[in-house]
């Protein structure tokens, strides 16, 4: 069965080896926010000949083609997650690295606002937000 990210690459016209579909198939599966190193991780899990090396090729290849969006969420490490047609923003728990996702409509209304009062129209934003769990 073809991942969400192999069949990206393919309606892209990208040439797909073995060692790129076990990487897509890895980031594809991803409910997190891996960075290269445990993208690596899970991919020789599934085939123990991928360098890592073969995998930033991959990560930067496939972010290049516009299907893995790259972040830097302050911990050293560049994170991915599919580039996705739907809005959101992040929040980032500083203690454990976990990355939450949200969407909030009063905030997206909020910056629009605050835009146009500076006489801008927004285009475009990325949020994140830091922070600690209440126990």
């Amino acid at each position: 069965m073809t991942s969400k990210v192999e069949q990206l690459c393919i309606d892209k016209n990208m040439r797909m080896t073995d060692q790129r579909r076990v990487i897509a198939k890895v980031l594809s599966n991803a409910e997190d926010h891996p960075d290269v190193e445990e993208v690596y991780r899970r991919s020789t899990a599934i085939d123990g000949n991928i360098s890592i090396a073969t995998v930033y090729r991959t990560v930067r290849l496939f972010e290049e083609a516009n299907i893995l969006e790259r972040h830097d969420f302050r911990d050293g490490r560049s994170r991915y997650e599919l580039t996705s047609d739907c809005h959101h923003d992040h929040l980032i728990d500083i203690e454990n690295g976990e990355v939450l996702e949200f969407h909030d409509d009063e905030i997206e209304e909020l910056q629009i606002k605050i835009a146009a009062r500076l006489g801008y129209k927004l285009v475009d934003h990325r949020m994140e937000l830091y922070g600690k769990k209440i126990s």
